[in-house]
């Protein structure tokens, strides 16, 4: 596999001259290149390596768009009108184990987990004979560089494994993901880990995360960098996944708690302005440092969510009441008829410059951790009071809902509701997927035929869908096995 996905390259993806906390990793081309084994010798140089490994995270191979849009893309909330063929394949679930979005995902999410490896490895080496002051900057790059391949792994996790959890029915035994606790050697053997393992390294790190965000005495305070906030929420999504109910909900409540958020935007115009611009989205705690300079252009998940012709799916758009503000995000192009749908990127419009493609991905918001925080108290408790008034702080989204009242009474019904209100309130952020396949949904996949949406596939086990690990990977021929079963367990026509 170190041939492959963990091969050394002579550079890192570094930006010149930028090492020293508060600056922008996204600054220049790479225009400085560090030696990964002998170069990670100070502090300048890691916090260097550390901007580097966050441009993986930020390239539209991973986070900037294919770990995040495969989340929705092959989902029951996305329509594809077929006029371009970008995503046609995974949409369509005619998918192959050489697809190039499944090896962007790979090959990326592994530069960043392994990025991370050697950035902790080298500052731990380097600690003790550091002052007190390179301490505290050390002690930040180690909190974000355990934050990013935590974030890393859970993802490749998610689209490579099983879903650990199945509506209560464990598979920590099947194949997960390499988990690199340390920098893997070239041409080295290795082997993946089950799911349980790898979620158990993902806890660790995120746990580490937290650990060298105290000592350091705090985050930077940057919406573009992982934080304590944004740790704590990938925590309480991480314990969700496992059905860890305490967990989640505490996680999530400790998020809140820390960003200092109680109450959401509840007119449309304060709706619409969270996606404004990219850092416009006060509700979140992490977000891409995608912006007018920075930006994949026609790789972008809004250029995929408008030109691209991907729309939310009429199921959809029939989900929201008359009165949602989350309506004033769907815009449609000129061009747009209903069986022909055209959309304007909704979350990715970049509504102040009015370029799509300018749009961001916030990664970690605040409506998740009140769902997180409904769906654990409606799990765990025989009152459900608390789980309705922490879904209303979302719901009333819906001008129509103002009290708990307005939110269904018993444990069956308030789950229900939960499902129906992540659909609505966490489009376009990439976890539809997981949630069908935690729930165990019976799915209905592949819409065709707008607006009277048909689907391909109907009543589809999609908590059995794993995808295919690169061929590429496989041929390497340094251990990593192939999921067994990747092709038989795609819907059948």
């Amino acid at each position: 596999m170190k041939k492959s996905i963990l091969k050394i390259f002579a550079v890192l993806a570094l930006v010149g001259g930028v090492s020293s906390c508060g600056n922008g990793y996204l600054e220049t081309d790479y225009s400085r290149g560090i030696d990964i084994d002998t170069g990670l010798n100070s502090v300048a140089t890691i916090g260097t390596a550390l901007n580097g490994t966050y441009y993986r995270l930020f390239y539209y191979g991973f986070a900037g768009n294919y770990a995040i849009s495969i989340g929705d893309v092959p989902t029951d909330l996305t329509y594809w009108n077929s006029k371009t063929g970008h995503w046609d394949k995974l949409y369509q679930y005619t998918h192959v184990d050489t697809d190039s979005y499944l090896s962007g995902i790979w090959n990326y999410g592994y530069k960043v987990v392994d990025n991370s490896a050697r950035i902790i490895k080298a500052a731990k080496e380097m600690y003790e004979g550091a002052t007190e002051n390179e301490q505290a900057e050390l002690d930040l790059y180690l909190a974000e560089a355990y934050a990013l391949r935590g974030y890393a792994s859970l993802m490749l996790t998610n689209i490579f494994g099983h879903q650990i959890k199945v509506a209560g029915q464990d598979f920590s035994n099947e194949l997960g993901i390499v988990v690199v606790d340390e920098p893997v050697a070239a041409y080295a053997e290795v082997q993946r880990s089950t799911v349980g393992q790898s979620y158990a390294a993902i806890l660790s790190d995120f746990q580490d995360a937290l650990t060298h965000f105290a000592a350091a005495g705090g985050d930077r305070g940057d919406l573009n960098y992982f934080n304590v906030a944004a740790v704590q929420g990938l925590m309480a999504r991480t314990y969700l996944y496992m059905e860890n109910w305490g967990a989640a909900k505490k996680s999530a409540a400790d998020a809140l708690e820390t960003a200092g958020i109680t109450s959401l935007a509840y007119t449309a115009s304060d709706y619409a302005a969270l996606y404004a611009s990219g850092v416009s989205n006060n509700e979140s705690f992490f977000a891409l440092a995608i912006d007018s300079n920075n930006n994949w252009s026609a790789n972008s998940c809004g250029t995929l969510w408008s030109t691209y012709n991907f729309s939310p799916s009429p199921k959809l758009l029939a989900m929201y009441g008359e009165n949602d503000v989350r309506n004033a995000i769907f815009e449609w192009d000129a061009l747009s008829t209903p069986d022909v749908p055209i959309f304007k990127a909704g979350k990715f419009a970049h509504k102040s410059s009015g370029n799509s493609a300018y749009g961001t991905n916030y990664i970690v918001n605040a409506p998740e951790m009140f769902l997180i925080i409904a769906e654990a108290e409606a799990q765990s408790n025989t009152d459900m009071t608390p789980a309705q008034e922490a879904l209303l702080t979302v719901a009333k989204r819906n001008t129509d809902i103002t009290s708990v009242d307005d939110l269904p009474s018993t444990k069956e019904e308030i789950l229900s509701f939960i499902q129906d209100e992540r659909a609505r309130e966490l489009f376009q952020e990439g976890l539809r997927l997981y949630d069908l396949r935690r729930w165990g949904v019976k799915a209905s996949v592949t819409a065709y035929k707008a607006p009277a949406v048909d689907f391909t596939f109907n009543n589809y086990e999609i908590s059995s869908l794993v995808y295919p690990i690169p061929a590429s990977e496989i041929n390497a021929g340094y251990g990593v096995v192939q999921n067994d079963t990747w092709s038989s367990v795609r819907p059948k026509r």
